[in-house]
């Protein structure tokens, strides 16, 4: 090997030598104050369970259909500090992460998941402008694009399939000429550009607005307030905290990741870890270099993808790739550091962009992302209808979380919509089987991912069985 070869990877982690362990998003000293803790006993008509974009949304939309309402949000730690304040910022109309799942999962009802999505994204926009949310708000569109031939010849398929099916509105098939004049990166060989079915933010200031708009309406918000228990009281429900008490007549669990307060939920879910890299910001020639001039997300083809995206000040977000599954399911905060992941994350950042040789990382974190077979949300309910929960997002939460957010306050008030009739929402998916078997069954299915990468796509034996049986594993 070569001696510039042999220097390569040094030459790679020497750009992370001074990357802070922490999520950029939340790097940020115009971070609010944590509201105070709940140190007394409550009583009210809604009760919110978790902090982030699932519980804010609840919270928000259930004051803004009845103002009248009672609603009380507890977070356990500060409000967007997990996978809200850790992700990528790519708000997605998509509710089936992605149209092939959806597409696979639910044939007869996806136009309708297509139309609903689009709305969802169309509300959030104009939440966003409603409540004077600055959170960088960007509808950009994204491009997933190919690296290798048998992807570029895939997703030219895909996109005459989706015109077929009258499913391409707004997709834009790009060749490899036509990818690279929108984002110059000899890797890329050919890209789908959907036009308008996503939007970049900023992730962090998207759930401190929404905080900010819910305790505007009259949410009582406590962070700093685990719930530790929840059970039956008298009409309602009792849920108990570290230093208090909230009776509810109803609550809704935004909780996603951690361990869901109905037992019975929890096997439903597990959790991954997705790591990421932010650049310093771009300099003009730097950011010249690559165009990039419409600012769209963007995502490769791979089964083990990569996805990126500028941020409002030219930083380059680099994520994915890696996504680590802890044997036994256990989310814990040293999980959230992984070197040997940012340093495989950097050398893959500047195959892809070699002209941006000498740019160093500020940031890098990681984070649990709450994913089950079908790799989209499922809802459901308990204590005779006085408790819903939302849960599963896999990763492409920061929209479908909304439209999550809606379809349980519809199932905690007994309304039947155009939602709660969806087969999406009615059915859950498989749970994931008990240790050692959910470790070995993940395992196994990212060892033949990679494999199918480095094989032209070509899924094995193992892959086909599970797509057969309709379960999967996001890597």
């Amino acid at each position: 090997m070569a001696p510039s070869a042999m220097n390569q990877p040094y030459q790679w982690t020497r750009s992370l030598s001074d990357a802070q362990p922490v999520p950029y998003w939340l790097d940020d000293p115009g971070r609010p104050r944590p509201e105070p803790a709940l140190t007394t006993s409550e009583t009210c008509d809604l009760l919110v369970v978790g902090g982030g974009y699932s519980g804010l949304w609840t919270a928000l939309i259930a004051k803004e259909r009845d103002p009248e309402r009672d609603v009380v949000l507890v977070e356990g730690r500060e409000v967007g500090w997990a996978a809200s304040g850790r992700n990528g910022g790519f708000c997605a109309a998509s509710l089936t992460h992605g149209l092939p799942n959806g597409l696979a999962r639910w044939p007869e009802e996806i136009h309708k998941l297509q139309e609903l999505g689009a709305r969802n994204l169309d509300e959030i926009e104009a939440a966003v402008a409603r409540h004077s949310i600055d959170c960088d708000f960007e509808r950009t569109g994204e491009i997933d694009v190919a690296t290798e031939p048998y992807q570029a010849a895939e997703l030219r398929d895909w996109h005459e399939e989706t015109v077929r099916r009258g499913l391409a509105e707004d997709v834009e098939f790009l060749d490899a000429e036509a990818v690279r004049e929108q984002v110059n990166s000899p890797t890329f060989q050919a890209g789908l550009w959907d036009r308008r079915g996503v939007a970049m933010l900023h992730p962090a200031k998207l759930a401190w607005g929404l905080k900010r708009a819910c305790v505007k309406l009259g949410v009582r918000v406590y962070e700093r307030t685990p719930a530790l228990t929840l059970k039956p009281y008298g009409a309602g429900m009792a849920v108990r905290t570290s230093y208090g008490r909230i009776r509810a007549r109803q609550v809704a669990l935004g909780t996603n990741v951690f361990p869901n307060l109905v037992r019975r939920v929890r096997s439903y879910t597990v959790p991954v870890y997705d790591y990421a890299l932010m650049t310093e910001p771009l300099t003009p020639g730097q950011l010249a270099s690559i165009g990039w001039k419409n600012r769209q997300g963007l995502g490769d083809s791979a089964n083990q993808f990569h996805y990126f995206r500028l941020s409002a000040d030219n930083r380059i977000l680099w994520g994915g790739y890696d996504a680590v599954y802890p044997y036994g399911g256990r989310v814990r905060a040293e999980y959230d550091d992984r070197p040997e992941t940012y340093a495989k994350l950097a050398g893959h950042f500047f195959t892809c962009f070699p002209q941006l040789e000498g740019v160093r990382f500020t940031h890098a974190w990681g984070g649990a992302i709450d994913t089950c077979s079908r790799f989209s949300a499922f809802f459901g309910t308990a204590h005779q209808q006085k408790v819903a929960y939302a849960a599963g997002y896999t990763g492409l939460g920061v929209g479908a979380t909304r439209f999550g957010a809606q379809v349980m306050l519809d199932l905690l008030f007994g309304e039947r919509t155009e939602r709660t009739e969806l087969h999406m929402v009615r059915r859950k998916p498989l749970p994931f089987p008990p240790e050692p078997f959910a470790w070995t069954g993940i395992a196994l299915t990212k060892w033949s991912l990679a494999r199918a990468d480095a094989q032209g796509g070509r899924r094995n034996l193992w892959l086909r069985a599970m797509d057969r049986l309709g379960l999967g594993f996001d890597s």
